[in-house]
């Protein structure tokens, strides 16, 4: 495991927290965000290699880019890193996709990690900070249900206060921007399937490899949506038959740039590129 700096305070607070949510051990649902590899990489510093444990929900809906990126951090930081088929993919809850895909899709992640935390007498951990009560979460009702605990709302963090601590950490994701899975996409009521999902897998990681970040391929049937940082926009124009060119190698038959930027909560308005 990396050398890392002594506590610093917030990091205290968040092993208080751990310890008294888990002080037989903490299984970490874990997704390579910032937010539950703080917590995995802090209850491996609290409690130690075996009691701290991490999982992920290995699916159609998790990007390849984002499991291989969850196992390097682990191989990095020195915790175990549990792969589960949570089979959110069956639930016909979850694949009409309605504003509660999230809870189905959590519902079935939990029901996943149980057996394994029983097996191991760990408590299950998400990484749900003190923002996060100020959105809408369905997800959160989910972990409820579950009696998932969560060390980060427990220490008081909030999302600002979490990337400094990652960054004090030495975390390479700090800075990383929100990620959410492949569902989140397509639009409500457009059912969930796995060709719809590698489609705006394969789009997105084409535009990555032309340098682009934090942007969004919304999926509108034949029509891809890109939605660009407002900062890389121009450059998207500039570089039109790459964009172009990477949405349709995708399978879409055609490729349009939002021009209001990214904005991970909007789903409308579209303008053509090509």
């Amino acid at each position: 495991m990396p050398s890392i700096p002594a506590a610093h305070p917030d990091e205290v607070r968040l092993r208080k927290a751990i310890l008294r949510l888990a002080p037989d051990g903490l299984l970490t649902a874990f997704s390579g965000g910032v937010d539950s590899t703080l917590v995995a990489v802090c209850a491996r510093r609290a409690l130690g290699r075996i009691r701290a444990v991490a999982a992920i929900g290995n699916s159609a809906s998790l990007p390849r880019l984002e499991l291989e990126d969850a196992r390097a951090l682990a191989a990095q930081f020195d915790f175990e890193l549990v792969e589960v088929a949570p089979g959110e993919q069956e639930n016909p809850a979850y694949l009409r996709n309605a504003p509660d895909r999230c809870y189905h899709c959590k519902t079935h992640l939990y029901a996943a990690l149980e057996p394994e935390a029983l097996r191991r007498g760990l408590a299950v951990a998400n990484g749900t900070n003190v923002d996060d009560l100020s959105e809408v979460r369905p997800g959160l009702q989910a972990a409820q249900e579950a009696g998932v605990v969560s060390p980060l709302l427990e220490a008081g963090l909030g999302k600002a206060q979490v990337r400094a601590l990652a960054e004090v950490l030495g975390l390479p994701n700090c800075h990383k921007p929100a990620a959410p899975c492949l569902a989140s996409r397509l639009p409500w009521g457009t059912p969930v399937t796995p060709e719809r999902l590698s489609r705006v897998e394969a789009a997105e990681k084409g535009l990555r490899l032309l340098g682009f970040s934090a942007f969004r391929v919304r999926d509108h049937g034949e029509v891809a949506r890109v939605e660009m940082p407002p900062g890389q926009l121009a450059d998207a124009v500039a570089r039109r038959e790459g964009v172009v060119g990477a949405v349709l190698a995708a399978g879409y038959k055609h490729a349009t740039l939002d021009l209001s930027g990214l904005n991970p909560q909007r789903t409308v308005s579209m303008t053509v590129l090509g």
